[in-house]
């Protein structure tokens, strides 16, 4: 409404927490958030744009998570993560790097954003075995005379033989 001062109620997300820039920790899901201190940031030069400033601005953003000691993983979850992230991993740690935006806040979250896509793809449960079928027998029929047809059709092509 015009006029009317903001208040609390008007940062609050549908489920009466706080939005995410707003919240401590990154949100990965609906059973998991890794909290903030256990990120650690780094900054260097990035190779990508950056206009006047690329060689002073440190834009490039390495967002680090030691997978093997957070304490925001259960032990399922810590075991999924290792399995599925292991080639990945150097000591036990993920490190996403971002230089794609001009800008080191734009830069942190793509990190973020990859960081929690990439643990929630690892967390997801796995796809249900395929269960073999064979093929119907009308198929099966329906193949054959398929073969036959296309056998009579190039046996017309062949020259007579004498």
């Amino acid at each position: 409404m015009p006029g009317r001062s903001p208040d609390a109620s008007d940062w609050e997300e549908e489920d009466g927490r706080m939005p995410s820039p707003y919240r401590p920790g990154l949100r990965v899901g609906p059973g998991l958030t890794i909290p903030e201190s256990e990120l650690t940031w780094r900054f260097s030069r990035s190779s990508g744009p950056g206009g006047q400033g690329v060689n002073t601005a440190d834009s490039r953003a390495e967002l680090v998570w030691d997978v093997e000691r957070s304490a925001a993983l259960s032990p399922a979850q810590r075991e999924r993560l290792l399995e599925r992230l292991g080639n990945r991993l150097v000591d036990g740690t993920v490190t996403i790097a971002a230089s794609e935006h001009r800008a080191q806040l734009r830069n942190r979250e793509a990190a973020r954003a990859r960081l929690a896509e990439l643990v929630a793809d690892a967390l997801a449960p796995p796809a249900p075995p395929r269960r073999p079928t064979r093929p119907t027998r009308g198929a099966t029929q329906r193949r054959l005379e398929a073969k036959k047809r296309r056998t009579d059709l190039k046996r017309l092509r062949r020259p007579p033989a004498d």
